[in-house]
């Protein structure tokens, strides 16, 4: 299992990655480069946030949730669980 620390040092690199990838695609379209070309960097943009929703997700679940099931307040594990599933449903 990684630990929160590096997991969260992982997310900033991905982050710093896509700001770079955005600013790309910024430039792209002021260049007023081939639509396809511009679509495919979004493709990846969107894939790349994909990765860091799941690294949050994960962190989430295993410091955030675990500590909730682990504790003896049963208010906060269900506060904890709603929270999650309401996210989950949420639409973009």
């Amino acid at each position: 299992m990684t630990d929160r620390k590096s997991r969260r040092a992982n997310v900033s690199k991905r982050l710093a990655r896509i700001e770079g990838q955005v600013r790309g695609l910024s430039r792209m379209i002021e260049e007023d480069r081939y639509c396809i070309d511009v679509l495919t960097q979004v493709k990846a943009v969107q894939a790349a946030l994909k990765k860091v929703e799941g690294e949050l997700l994960k962190d989430h679940a295993d410091h955030c949730l675990a500590a909730a099931v682990a504790s003896d307040d049963q208010v906060e594990r269900e506060r904890k669980v709603a929270e999650l599933v309401a996210l989950l449903l949420k639409k973009a």
